[in-house]
């Protein structure tokens, strides 16, 4: 097996496009490629599973303890490759003792690290922050650097020298600065790949260019370990009668955890995707999950689609079991506004949403359940104990202004902004619809939660 972490010195050192380019390469050599992603990001992950040909999955300190994130590792146990990618610099994180670090996961979980460093305008200097970064924690691995964005040979042949001379890190790749790669980064930061028509021919080429400028012999050599991974262990199937679960999966709406529809699954659910741009009703279904996406880059083909807008308004005023994530929460209000265009969406959230050009919410959060909350089992706390608050995330640019003074909410927010700063989880009949980002943890077992409703629901309305 290999095992290995992509990381950097700093943030927008092109470390998400190399990942993507290695575990596509190790793909195509015939290796199986299981990418995980550090912290919380849909996009990310959906760019990385596309190479792969496998779902990526997201490693969070914030969200899971370390008994868990190990499990959540092993998920790889039976992949020849195991390729996480960092989020931010190495030693970067929220605290201020670094563990919830790219360095903190990488000592977790026993990998050496890929050190992808950006050297524009970077010669001699490049020896003391490749030291400093040794120094700075010894119980580090930095396996091998990769060179990226260099000024020509002439720049890459200087930088060797430097770093076999003054270091002992071996350099296992070399990119040179390349307007194709720097088009890719764009499009990578602006749109996920679910919804971009030309994903796999920008993986084509990412994958030609990485896979001639990185020694991948080399790199499987450095990264070889002997240590299996346990085997995860499997919960006992459900022996309910399968519910139904109609998924949001489209161009608008693509943002969902691997290990939550697994999650899903696992407790009894099928899921059944559905296209909001294209189709016309909703498949049969028990319930209905709309995740996050860019709503507001399908204004007008989601308008458009009435007959869908009307069909998921009139079931879920019929009591369809409903929850929705920040873009699914977008969908289900009375309109979006964007770009000087404001369009009518499903209206069942009596609500205007309005797109800002900074973040409203931003980071983690967490959310303590109240009462009004229709699945969480903590809603209703025994001996007057506070409910067990929940760890999530929310990224949104966007506002929900125009609320009725009675809207019913699920959470009270003690830390991120939610719907007001103050509330998220808006309920109404047997919708919940959050700017949050719930994850499937122990901690969080939201897809058993929703499932089980789900069918009290339906046996309520067999009755």
């Amino acid at each position: 097996m290999h095992r290995f972490l992509v990381s950097a010195a700093h943030k927008s050192s092109g470390k998400t496009t190399l990942s993507i380019g290695l575990a596509a390469a190790l793909q195509r050599r015939g290796l199986t490629v299981q990418p995980f992603k550090k912290g919380p990001d849909y996009i990310d992950p959906l760019w990385l599973g596309l190479a792969a040909k496998r779902g990526c999955r997201n490693l969070d300190f914030f969200l899971s303890p370390h008994d868990e994130i190990h499990a959540q590792f092993a998920h790889g146990h039976d992949a020849d490759v195991c390729l996480v990618e960092g989020n931010m610099g190495l030693y970067d994180g929220l605290s201020l003792d670094g563990s919830n670090s790219n360095a903190a996961l990488a000592r977790l979980l026993d990998l050496p690290v890929i050190l992808v460093l950006d050297t524009r305008g970077m010669t001699r200097g490049i020896a003391p922050l490749i030291l400093g970064y040794q120094a700075f924690d010894r119980d580090l691995r930095i396996a091998g650097v990769i060179l990226n964005r260099l000024g020509g040979p002439r720049h890459e042949e200087k930088l060797r020298t430097i770093i076999e001379h003054y270091t002992d890190v071996e350099v296992i790749g070399a990119v040179q600065e390349d307007s194709h790669l720097a088009l890719v980064e764009r499009h990578l930061g602006l749109m996920p790949a679910n919804e971009a028509a030309e994903a796999e021919h920008l993986i084509d080429s990412i994958t030609e260019r990485v896979a001639s400028q990185v020694d991948l012999d080399r790199l499987l050599a450095i990264t070889a370990t002997s240590v299996p991974l346990p085997v995860p262990p499997t919960g006992a199937a459900s022996s309910e009668p399968p519910l139904r679960i109609a998924i949001a999966q489209d161009a608008a709406f693509g943002f969902y955890y691997t290990d939550d529809l697994d999650a899903l699954v696992a407790a009894g659910a099928e899921l059944v995707p559905f296209n909001t741009l294209k189709d016309r009703c909703l498949p049969a279904c028990d319930a209905l999950f709309i995740g996050g996406g860019f709503p507001e880059s399908f204004l007008d083909e989601l308008s458009a689609n009435t007959e869908m807008r009307a069909e998921i308004r009139s079931a879920i005023e019929r009591g369809l079991p409903t929850y929705a994530e920040c873009g699914g929460l977008m969908y289900l209000a009375n309109s979006i506004s964007w770009q000087g265009k404001t369009q009518p969406m499903v209206g069942i959230i009596d609500g205007v949403v309005t797109m800002h050009k900074k973040p409203v919410g931003r980071g983690y959060v967490i959310l303590e359940p109240m009462s009004n909350h229709p699945w969480h089992p903590a809603r209703q706390p025994a001996d007057n104990a506070d409910p067990t608050p929940v760890h999530a995330h929310e990224f949104h640019y966007s506002d929900l202004g125009a609320l009725p003074d009675n809207t019913r909410y699920a959470y009270a927010v003690k830390r991120g902004h939610g719907v007001d700063g103050k509330h998220d989880g808006i309920v109404l009949h047997n919708l919940l619809a959050s700017y949050a980002h719930l994850r499937a943890t122990a901690g969080c077992d939201w897809p058993a939660q929703f499932v089980q409703f789900a069918r009290a629901c339906r046996a309520n309305t067999n009755s």
